[in-house]
């Protein structure tokens, strides 16, 4: 990867940038995290209370990007929402086979996961039998209806909204679920500042989000998540993913530890996100911020471990100090 070619994609991420930030108000590092998932080529799970700006997030993303034109005519569109309820059944989500009786034949009528962007809205509000269906589609960018199976788009990015367990008519997602999300970010109450800018502002935010106009293709989505994918580790720090891993499944505090899977997570996260902050490498910082981000719902800790946060950092930050005293590039 020259630096051209880095600047060049780099830009993509910009331009979405600063078409998120003229809708989203004081979320930059909640931005930030979204876009790295997208280039990273991982999905993300939003959880907060009702009413904090996640499905406008999503749904200003999926309008910032355009399709391309030889595309435009596909069944595959730009962005989907699919609201999640507890009556839904997977076709409604992956798409059913209609028979047609005048041609005698069935034909695959395409379900909204077919698009670039889908937002999985209050994704916990719907049934096992939906979310289970929603797996091989984050796994596999794929569905399969009667043994026919159906690609999905290569830029497939799910982004699942949830709110709180402990509202009523909620499903919790079981960890074969979680596992298919990249990060899973909380979304704290914006300060007052920025909610009296909101408030301020309201109608020309809802204006832009009406109105949006694509910044960048799929194509140069694409093109950027093959870009960070020469994002520079050095082998100190994929030791220090892989013992940070191997640390939740030694201790004591936890009933059981991350799989390969989240080292992998760790790895395209930490690209992700440096990739979106502007650096052709990743270092022992980027580690250190993403990781709670991708075990958190990974991994599960024994009744009296308290705080998931703290015991956590208790857990990995022996690994952590020890590639800091090192050095990443020892």
């Amino acid at each position: 990867m020259t630096t051209h070619d880095f600047s060049k994609h780099f830009n993509t991420v910009e331009r979405l940038k600063g078409g998120l930030t003229r809708v989203i108000k004081g979320r930059e590092d909640t931005i930030n995290l979204l876009l790295a998932a997208l280039i990273a080529d991982g999905h993300v799970l939003l959880e907060d209370y009702p009413g904090s700006g996640k499905t406008t997030l999503t749904k200003t993303l999926g309008g910032l990007i355009g399709e391309d034109h030889a595309a435009a005519s596909g069944p595959i569109l730009p962005f989907r929402r699919i609201q999640f309820t507890p009556d839904m059944l997977p076709g409604d989500v992956l798409g059913v086979n209609i028979f047609d009786p005048k041609t005698g034949r069935f034909h695959f009528m395409h379900g909204p996961v077919f698009a670039h962007v889908v937002l999985a809205d209050e994704i916990n509000r719907t049934g096992p039998k939906v979310q289970a269906a929603f797996l091989e589609c984050m796994a596999e960018k794929q569905v399969t209806i009667d043994n026919v199976t159906h690609q999905l788009d290569q830029l497939f990015f799910v982004v699942g909204t949830q709110n709180p367990l402990d509202f009523a008519g909620t499903y919790p997602l079981p960890l074969v679920q979680l596992d298919r999300f990249m990060f899973k970010i909380p979304m704290s109450y914006v300060d007052r500042t920025t909610e009296i800018e909101i408030l301020a502002h309201h109608d020309e935010i809802q204006h832009n989000v009406g109105h949006l106009s694509p910044v960048c293709t799929r194509s140069e989505v694409l093109e950027a998540r093959k870009s960070a994918e020469g994002v520079f580790l050095t082998p100190a720090l994929r030791e220090a993913v892989v013992d940070l891993v191997r640390a939740t499944r030694n201790s004591p505090l936890l009933q059981f530890g991350a799989s390969t899977r989240a080292a992998l997570m760790l790895q395209r996260g930490m690209r992700g996100w440096a990739f979106v902050n502007g650096r052709e490498f990743a270092t022992e910082d980027d580690l250190k911020f993403i990781a709670p981000l991708v075990l958190l719902h990974r991994i599960k800790f024994h009744g009296g471990a308290g705080d998931a946060v703290a015991a956590l950092r208790e857990v990995i930050e022996p690994e952590l100090e020890k590639l800091i005293s090192r050095g990443p590039g020892k």
